[in-house]
């Protein structure tokens, strides 16, 4: 039966009978697949703008609520960045890096208390004068004060001619006497030192692992654009916080010095103390010159019997600073830094609000430090996000922050 059997069959495969795709299926399927890719671009760019926001909105509440941390910190960095120039050029000659830190530190200890008590002890000597002199100061007022009350009383009387109701009596408002000027440094004194002492180490450890955290954070980037970007950020973060701060101090120095000196010619008390308010209110955009300009109004009244001649401190102040800020400042700093004015204001008003006049005074540092950070990073495009298919948008680092 063996014949009988059938003899074994090859099997091979079946050719596959189903239809090759065609070019606009193909088409097709990539179109959806790009469409879901673009989806989810989309919902994670909203998430992240919706987090993004909710950060926003919780940051300065708690910079301002923890501000007896944030605020030491924040100074100190701000400080330590702008000393780097100085430190690398100790360590170019050779000055290990602790020693070169330390004496950063040093030079900037000295002239901080030089410039502190330069103006804070000539300060409690005007303070206590006041109640003496305020007198003189009313009595150099006389005229505006009677002009003022003549045009109000003109507004009462045309106020009472044509009001309807029956005026309401006068609230009488007492004021309380505040403690002194001396007591109040007096209190703040340990406090002040505590944090001033916290800043110093911030910025020596700071300036001593700068070297090597400038390095480690270059190697540990898993690319070599990557490397690359993250040097020329430090860089760029470095140049221009130290080039504005260099530059400021510089004219806010000569600023001072020279008020100082046309001071000393009108035989003002304490000359060296006004141009130290001036230099140091200087690092405060708009509002820091109006406020010399009344301090050294009223430096003037205390000082001079005439009133046209106590306004002389203040016109001459206000003649220098038109000149510094329309000539020499746009000169020296736009060549390297260009802010929108709007950026200014918002970025004073709203380090003022978070932490007062140190606040105000680290408000151009911080916003020059952030603006360049984003130029490297890019930016939220908000309106690309919204109408187009952008979620950054990158500014170019050069154009706007070098202009070579």
């Amino acid at each position: 039966m063996v014949g009988s059997m059938d003899s074994p069959r090859s099997s091979s495969p079946t050719p596959s009978t189903a239809p090759l795709p065609t070019p606009a299926q193909v088409a097709g399927e990539a179109q959806d697949l790009e469409h879901v890719a673009l989806k989810r671009v989309r919902l994670l760019a909203s998430l992240t703008l919706i987090a993004g926001i909710g950060l926003i909105l919780a940051i300065p509440f708690a910079l301002k609520g923890g501000a007896e941390f944030f605020l030491p910190v924040t100074a100190a960095l701000v400080i330590a960045v702008a000393l780097v120039p100085l430190l690398e050029w100790f360590e170019r000659r050779g000055v290990p890096s602790k020693l070169a830190a330390t004496l950063c530190v040093l030079l900037f200890l000295g002239v901080a208390i030089f410039a502190l008590g330069s103006i804070v002890l000539p300060a409690m000597d005007w303070v206590r004068r006041i109640p003496q002199r305020i007198e003189q100061v009313r009595h150099s007022l006389d005229p505006f004060i009677s002009l003022y009350k003549s045009l109000q009383h003109w507004i009462d009387n045309t106020t009472a001619q044509i009001a309807t109701a029956p005026a309401k009596s006068v609230r009488t408002v007492r004021l309380e006497s505040t403690s002194s000027f001396v007591d109040t440094i007096t209190t703040q004194a340990p406090y002040l030192l505590i944090q001033t002492f916290f800043a110093l180490l911030v910025i020596f450890f700071f300036l001593a692992g700068w070297t090597g955290m400038r390095k480690r954070t270059i190697v540990s980037r898993g690319s070599f654009a990557g490397a690359l970007t993250t040097a020329r950020v430090i860089q760029q973060v470095v140049e221009a916080t130290s080039t504005y701060l260099g530059t400021i101090t510089l004219i806010n120095i000569a600023m001072g010095a020279i008020t100082a000196t046309f001071l000393w010619l009108l035989g003002m008390d304490s000359p060296m103390m006004w141009g130290g308010i001036v230099a140091v209110l200087n690092y405060i955009p708009y509002l820091g010159p109006i406020a010399s300009v009344v301090l050294l109004a009223f430096g003037g009244l205390m000082t001079f019997p005439d009133v046209w001649h106590a306004l002389l401190p203040p016109a001459i102040f206000l003649g220098m600073h038109l000149v510094e800020a329309n000539v020499f400042t746009p000169s020296l700093v736009g060549r390297k830094l260009e802010i929108n004015p709007l950026l200014i204001l918002v970025s004073l008003s709203f380090w003022a609000w978070v932490w007062g006049t140190t606040g105000a005074l680290l408000a151009i540092p911080l916003l020059i430090i952030i603006k360049t950070i984003f130029a490297a990073a890019g930016m939220p495009d908000i309106a690309g996000f919204l109408f187009e298919d952008g979620v950054l948008t990158h500014v170019g680092d050069d154009e706007q922050i070098e202009n070579e």
